[in-house]
C-alpha cells in the first residue's frame, strides 16, 4: 500500500486572522448591503399611506407588507444553507441585485397589487442582506472580537431609523422630483444605494470558502413554505378577516402540516438538512433560539408601539417621529459599544442577554404607566432604557449561536437565528395590533364618558371659535346624534385627531394611550417569559479564532489525516477543559495558547 508523497496533498489555506483594517474594509461592504435594506424599511413605513392613497388602493395596503415579509422570511434559511455550499459573497451580490431589480420594479408600479407582487420580488433580495452579512462576519472575525463590531451594524439601523422617516416623508410629500412623482422616489432612489453596495462587496469582499458538497433540501425548503407562508399570512390578516374565520382555520391547519411535514424531511435529510435537527441538541442553540422567538415578539410588539404612541397621542409626524426615537438608538449603540469591549475582555455572553432583557422588561413595565398627558421627555427616557436592553440582547443571542457551531454551519446558523426572531417578531407585531385594535374603541368611548364631567371639554362642545372649524363641528355634530361612524373614521384615519381641537382630541389620545399600555404590559410579560428561558443558557466562552481559521485547521488536520472537530459543543466542551487546566499556569485561557491551545482543539471528545 503506498502513501501519498508530501506534493500530493492538496494546499489548505493558511488559517491567519485578518488584521482590523481588512476586516473594517470588508465591513464597509456588508454595512452597505445591509444599510439598503434597512433604510428601505423605514423609507417605505413612513410613505405607505401616501402611496396607498395615490394607487387608489388604501384597503390593499397590507399586502403589500405582507409579501415582503413572507418572502425575506422564508429566502433567509435559504441563504444560509446555500452559502454554507457554495459560498457567501456570490450570494450576498445576488441578494443586493435582486433587490435593486425588485426596487426598480415597485417604481413602475401602476396598482397596489402589482406593488405588493413587486414587494416580493425585493424581500427576496432582502432576506439575504441581513443573514449573509452577520454570517460574514461570523467566517472572518473570531467570536472573542466579533462583539465589539457590531457597535458598527447597529449604527447602520440607529441611522436608517432616523434618516428613513425623514427620507420617506420628503419623498411622500413632493409631486414631482425630475419629473418622476415623488412617491416613486420611495423605490427608485434604492437603485444608485444599491449599485454603490455592489460596487463595494465587488471590491472589498474577498473571503475564503472551503468546499463543501452536499446535497440542495429542495423538499426542505418547499415544506418550509408550505408551513410558514400560512402562518404569516394569518398573521398579517387575522385581525381583518377574524381569528377564528374560515380563512384564519384554514391557513392554522395548513401551516401546522407543513410544519410537521418540514421536521420530518429535515430529520431524514440529516446534515443536508436546510436547518438540520441536530444543531437543536446543543442546548445553547436551542435556549438562544427558542428565547429569540419569545423576546423578538416582546420586543418588536414594543417597537412598533413606541412610534404609534408618539403619532398618534403626542401629534408628531413621521419625520419627528424618527428624530424623538433618538434616545431609543442611542441607549442600542451605547450598550452595543459597552457590551462588546466586555465580551471581547472577558469572552462571555450569557450575562449580557439576561442583563438586556431584564431592562426591556423594566421599561416596557414602565411604560405601560404612561399616559395621554406624560412628559415627552420622561417617555424618551424610557424610550433610552428599552434600547440600553435591545444593544444587549439583539447581537449576543446571535452571536452565542455562531460561537458553538461548526464553521462549515454558519451561515446556516446565522440565518436561523435571524429566522426565528423574525417569526417571533411577525408573532408579536400580530397579537399586539390585535390586541390595541380591539380594545381601543371601548377605551375611547369610555374616555368620552370620563371627558362629559371635563369643563373644559363641554365648554369646548359649544364654543363658537371651536364649531367655526368645519372638521370640530362635524364631530361635534356626531356627538350629539350619537352618531358612533365618528369613532369608526378615527380609528381609519387617526390624522383626524390632530385636525380637531385638543380639548376635543384629548378623549381619543386617551383612549389610545390606554390601550397602548396594555400592548407594553403583554410586551413585558412576553420579555420576562423569554427571561425565564434565557436563565438556562449555559455559559458561551468565546474562542479568538475565526471561523475561516478553524476551518483552515480542519482542512489542515484532514489532509493530514487527523479528524477535526465535528461539533460546536465539542469544541466549547474542549475549551472548558483547557481554561481550567491552564488556569494554575498564569491564568492564560486555550485562545492565549495558540501553539499548543489549537492542536489539543482539534482532537475529537472521547
Amino acid at each position: 500500500m503506498s502513501t501519498a508523497s508530501p506534493a500530493a496533498v492538496p494546499p489548505v489555506p493558511a488559517a491567519e486572522g485578518l488584521t482590523h483594517r481588512q476586516i473594517l474594509t470588508i465591513l464597509s461592504g456588508l454595512m452597505t448591503g445591509m444599510f439598503l435594506a434597512a433604510l428601505d424599511q423605514n423609507i417605505v413605513g413612513t410613505a405607505i399611506k401616501t402611496i396607498a392613497d395615490e394607487l387608489h388602493g388604501l384597503s390593499a395596503q397590507a399586502w403589500v407588507t405582507t409579501a415582503y415579509l413572507i418572502t425575506s422570511t422564508i429566502a433567509t434559511p435559504l441563504y444560509g444553507k446555500l452559502s454554507d455550499i457554495y459560498g457567501r459573497k456570490k450570494f450576498f451580490m445576488a441578494a443586493i441585485t435582486i433587490f435593486i431589480i425588485g426596487s426598480a420594479m415597485c417604481s413602475f408600479a401602476a396598482s397596489m397589487y402589482q406593488l405588493a407582487a413587486f414587494r416580493a420580488v425585493q424581500g427576496i433580495g432582502a432576506g439575504g442582506l441581513f443573514s449573509l452579512a452577520l454570517a460574514i462576519v461570523g467566517d472572518i472575525v473570531p467570536p472573542r472580537e466579533r462583539a465589539k463590531y457590531q457597535g458598527y451594524f447597529l449604527a447602520v439601523f440607529g441611522t436608517s431609523s432616523v434618516l428613513g422617516p425623514i427620507i420617506g416623508g420628503f419623498f411622500a410629500g413632493a409631486d414631482s422630483i425630475l419629473g418622476i412623482t415623488g412617491w416613486r422616489w420611495v423605490f427608485l432612489v434604492n437603485v444608485p444605494v444599491g449599485l454603490v453596495a455592489l460596487f463595494i462587496v465587488a471590491r472589498t469582499l474577498h473571503v475564503s470558502h472551503f468546499a463543501r458538497p452536499s446535497a440542495i433540501d429542495w423538499w426542505g425548503a418547499f415544506t418550509l413554505v408550505v408551513g410558514v407562508v400560512p402562518l404569516l399570512l394569518v398573521a398579517e390578516q387575522g385581525r381583518e378577516w377574524g381569528w377564528t374565520s374560515p380563512n384564519s382555520l384554514t391557513a392554522y391547519a395548513i401551516g401546522v402540516a407543513g410544519l410537521i411535514a418540514f421536521i420530518w424531511v429535515e430529520t431524514r435529510m440529516g446534515n443536508a438538512a436546510l436547518i438540520p435537527m441536530r444543531i437543536f441538541k446543543d442546548r445553547t442553540i436551542a435556549i438562544a433560539l427558542g428565547g429569540g422567538v419569545v423576546v423578538g415578539s416582546g420586543m418588536f410588539g414594543g417597537m412598533l408601539v413606541i412610534p404609534l404612541y408618539l403619532q398618534i397621542v403626542h401629534g408628531a409626524t413621521p419625520m419627528d417621529s424618527g428624530f424623538q426615537m433618538l434616545p431609543m438608538v442611542l441607549g442600542m449603540m451605547i450598550a452595543s459599544v459597552v457590551s462588546g469591549q466586555l465580551m471581547t475582555k472577558t469572552g462571555k455572553v450569557r450575562i449580557f442577554p439576561i442583563v438586556g432583557v431584564l431592562l426591556m422588561v423594566i421599561a416596557l413595565l414602565m411604560l405601560s404607566r404612561i399616559s395621554a398627558d406624560s412628559d415627552l421627555r420622561g417617555v424618551m427616557a424610557l424610550m433610552f432604557l428599552f434600547g440600553l436592553g435591545l444593544g444587549n440582547t439583539m447581537q449576543p443571542l446571535t452571536l452565542a449561536v455562531q460561537a458553538v457551531v461548526d464553521p462549515r454551519d454558519m451561515g446556516m446558523a446565522t440565518s436561523a437565528a435571524t429566522f426565528f426572531r423574525q417569526m417571533g417578531g411577525t408573532l408579536g407585531v400580530a397579537v399586539f395590533l390585535s390586541v390595541l385594535f380591539n380594545s381601543v374603541g371601548d377605551n375611547i368611548k369610555n374616555a368620552f364618558v370620563a371627558a362629559a364631567k371635563d369643563s373644559s371639554f363641554v365648554a369646548a362642545l359649544s364654543d363658537p371659535a371651536v364649531l367655526a372649524n368645519p372638521t370640530n363641528k362635524a364631530f361635534v355634530t356626531a356627538l350629539s346624534t350619537q352618531d358612533t361612524s365618528a369613532f369608526g373614521n378615527v380609528l381609519a384615519d387617526s390624522s383626524v385627531i390632530n385636525a380637531l381641537d385638543p380639548r376635543l382630541a384629548h378623549p381619543f389620545k386617551v383612549g389610545f394611550a390606554t390601550s397602548m399600555d396594555l400592548v407594553f404590559l403583554l410586551g413585558a410579560i412576553v420579555c420576562a417569559a423569554g427571561l425565564v428561558i434565557l436563565l438556562f443558557m449555559p455559559e458561551v466562552h468565546l474562542s479568538s479564532r475565526s471561523a475561516q481559521q478553524r476551518a483552515a485547521d480542519d482542512a489542515a488536520a484532514r489532509a493530514a489525516g487527523v479528524a477535526g472537530p465535528t461539533t460546536g459543543a465539542q469544541r466549547t466542551v474542549t475549551h472548558d477543559l483547557v481554561d481550567a487546566v491552564t488556569a494554575e499556569a498564569g491564568g492564560h485561557s486555550l485562545d492565549e495558547l495558540p501553539d499548543a491551545g489549537e492542536a489539543y482543539q482539534t482532537r475529537p471528545r472521547s
